[in-house]
């Protein structure tokens, strides 16, 4: 019953998810900068957007100036993700799901992580594609130490709440083109 749930979420959030790209300008990383501005020189990952997702892209950049900046790379099914070391115009080479890694791998443990999403509630709530790589990922990495988790996604992205299982790791922030909730 929870997988249909999230399925009908996934597939209303992916529609309003393209409808806000589509007239997404340049400025959509803007309160992220902001944001990352208050961490300058804490390892953070972002990503390399992949199909309608919001772009982070001039914000990472930003934040490379000040210290490492990592992005995810897929290890395989049911694996955490790892981090590798990414700068602004470093040469990058085909990753799994179309994300673009870089093409040397330097392996990087961030403190701020950047994620990725379909659809957030205001309750630190996230809904990804469904394969838990980001769950697993977070769950390890708090296990470690303190890790910020920052959602970053359009606001029409928001849903009034989501199906969450107890393997569901909440975000500590989400960061959208026009507001920035804490939890």
């Amino acid at each position: 019953m929870l997988a249909a749930e999230k399925a009908a979420a996934r597939k209303a959030a992916f529609v309003r998810r393209k409808a806000a790209y589509e007239i997404a300008g340049p400025a959509a990383s803007g309160l992220l900068s902001e944001v990352l501005a208050g961490h300058r020189g804490v390892p953070l990952a972002g990503f390399l957007p992949i199909r309608t997702e919001i772009d982070p892209l001039p914000a990472m950049a930003e934040a490379s100036a000040y210290g490492p900046v990592g992005v995810p790379v897929i290890q395989g099914a049911g694996l955490p993700l790892l981090f590798s070391q990414w700068e602004p115009d470093a040469p990058l080479r085909e990753g799994p799901f179309g994300a673009r890694v870089p093409m040397d791998d330097v392996w990087m443990v961030p403190e701020i992580l950047i994620v990725p999403l379909v659809a957030f509630d205001r309750h630190g709530g996230r809904l990804g594609y469904g394969g838990g790589f980001y769950d697993r990922t977070l769950e390890g990495l708090r296990a470690r130490g303190p890790v910020l988790a920052v959602g970053f996604a359009f606001a029409a992205q928001e849903a009034e709440a989501l199906p969450m299982e107890e393997t569901d790791q909440r975000l500590d922030m989400i960061v959208t083109e026009t507001d920035v909730f804490s939890f």
